[in-house]
């Protein structure tokens, strides 16, 4: 909800397996996809995940889950550039998502579609 005028984004999730979750990350200026990152949460080696698959990068990136709660989930891989830190916090039918990284962060409000 807080994009700038003329452009929306979006991210959609939907459980694809009995350990996992895809989700797609949209960025539209009008009518044109200006960005799309392919995005998983996962099981692996006992461990929860959130991958994102991001055009340009070579590999995915992994972010290690380090905190939930009810109302906040955060996952981090200190050894990426940008960001290092991925973070959604529920309030109500909106959702916050926070990427930061050395000072630097990038806030992002969705709401829940009806």
């Amino acid at each position: 909800t807080n994009a700038k005028p003329g452009r929306t984004a979006h991210e959609r999730w939907v459980k694809s397996g009995t350990q996992e979750m895809k989700g797609w990350g949209v960025s539209m200026n009008g009518a044109d996809t200006t960005f799309v990152e392919k995005l998983k949460l996962v099981v692996r080696d006992n461990a929860v995940y959130y991958v994102a698959e991001v055009p340009g990068n070579k590999s995915e990136t992994l972010f290690k889950l380090t905190q939930i709660t009810d109302k906040t989930v955060v996952f981090e891989n200190p050894q990426h550039d940008f960001p290092k830190k991925i973070e959604y916090m529920l309030d109500g039918n909106k959702l916050k998502a926070t990427i930061s990284a050395d000072g630097k962060a990038m806030d992002y409000l969705f709401e829940k579609a009806q």
